[in-house]
């Protein structure tokens, strides 16, 4: 198996990986940039097909393409055994990769709930149709309804609407009051402020409802209406797609292998975005879900710390507060309701990897009972989608991470598995 050794190893090529990876370099150290996706950016910077990144995009990525960073792009990360070394699987074959620093910028993922319905074709997160857009999935004249919480419902819009779909309704779960509160907070925060009065301006004519949210899809071989609750009374919508976005779920599997301290299932840093486990940071929304511009600002101030350099970083701090405290604020004002926790019936599936249901999922009483008794979580997505579903319905924590931390081919696994052997054997 093949070796490489760097400085600092960055795990994750989103906004928090890339500004992490620049900063570190521009200090002399020779960086690793690993991410599985074909090109750097992350689901905010995704390539799309149809136009050029924008300007922030366009700077971060020109940063990131230098001589001191190494990119190991469609690559994972399947195994970590031993401190300063990562097992990674790339396309041409398994890597051992060895690092003095670790920073994982390993991002999130959509948190889908279940409903009666939800695995329809045409069903899918938020950022899961738009990422199919940009990668050219015809959407114009197609009816769409976007449903869940938060601002993103609202980016996302704009971009289907701009690519000529019919955006039906865009159902935000929380409430109205809730929704104003949050409002008289942005003259704060300038640039949200201007990005929602682009928003409204740009939405103008598409309905938008508070305290709706969807209950039920309907459709035989693939999604056909929906049927959305909204105060007291039941709407029926056709449609073609509908977009799901209850928030997002961080990616803290390696965190968690790496027997980094989590708190409230994020991965817990002090102020330089150093874990528990010296020599390894976090940045991003592993740390907790803040949006770009903190992302920026923590990936910031672990590549500088992580390259000793705590003068640089210590300037950012002010920055990064306000973000973070822009960050509380949507946590507080688009918390799910927790009517949402009643809208699977027992016949829904939880868990589609397994065929799973709802009904054989609530008589157990943690995680550990449910996968041993069901195999809830034991599918290809390793329970990325049901595990961050049943800790909102029933408050589980998933409490094991074993390798593999990602599906791998036979190759890798026979690599990992040498690996792991001769580790045991010293």
């Amino acid at each position: 198996m093949k070796h490489a050794s760097f400085d600092v190893l960055v795990i994750g090529a989103g906004p928090a990986g890339l500004a992490a990876a620049s900063s570190a370099s521009q200090g002399g150290a020779s960086i690793a940039l690993v991410d599985d996706n074909p090109a750097p950016g992350g689901q905010i910077w995704r390539a799309d097909h149809t136009k050029q990144p924008g300007i922030q995009a366009h700077s971060w990525l020109l940063k990131s393409k230098n001589e001191r960073i190494t990119h190991y792009m469609r690559s994972r990360v399947i195994g970590a055994f031993e401190p300063g070394k990562l097992l990674v699987e790339t396309p041409d074959g398994s890597l051992e990769l060895c690092y003095k620093k670790l920073i994982l910028a390993t991002g999130a993922r959509e948190r889908f709930l279940p409903f009666p319905g939800w695995t329809l074709p045409g069903i899918m997160g938020v950022g899961g149709l738009q990422a199919l857009v940009k990668g050219g999935l015809p959407i114009a004249g197609k009816r769409v309804v976007i449903a869940g919480s938060g601002p993103l419902l609202l980016a996302v819009a704009v971009y289907l609407k701009h690519q000529g779909a019919r955006v039906s309704l865009i159902a935000e779960q929380t409430s109205w009051s809730n929704l104003a509160r949050f409002a008289l907070h942005l003259p704060r925060h300038t640039s949200y402020l201007w990005q929602a009065a682009g928003f409204a301006r740009e939405l103008a004519g598409v309905p938008l409802k508070t305290s709706c949210w969807v209950t039920r899809a309907l459709g035989e071989q693939r999604l056909e209406a929906v049927v959305l609750q909204y105060g007291k009374r039941s709407l029926i919508l056709d449609c073609d797609y509908l977009a799901c976005g209850f928030g997002l779920a961080p990616n803290v599997e390696l965190a968690a292998a790496l027997n980094c301290e989590r708190q409230e299932g994020l991965a817990h840093v002090n102020e330089w975005q150093e874990t528990s486990q010296p020599g390894v940071y976090c940045a991003g929304e592993v740390t907790g879900i803040g949006g770009l511009e903190l992302s920026l600002l923590e990936g910031q101030i672990a590549g500088l710390a992580a390259t000793e350099r705590f003068e640089e970083a210590r300037q950012l701090f002010t920055r990064c507060i306000r973000a973070r405290a822009f960050a509380t604020l949507q946590t507080k004002y688009f918390a799910l309701r927790p009517e949402l926790r009643t809208l699977a019936d027992a016949r829904t599936i939880v868990c589609r990897c397994e065929d799973v249901t709802y009904g054989e999922l609530e008589q157990h009483t943690s995680w550990r009972s449910a996968k041993l008794q069901t195999r809830c979580g034991m599918g290809p997505c390793q329970g990325r989608v049901c595990g961050a579903a049943t800790d909102f319905l029933f408050g589980w924590t998933q409490d094991a991470i074993r390798p593999p931390l990602a599906s791998a081919r036979v190759a890798s696994l026979a690599s990992m598995q040498d690996t792991h052997s001769k580790e045991i054997s010293r």
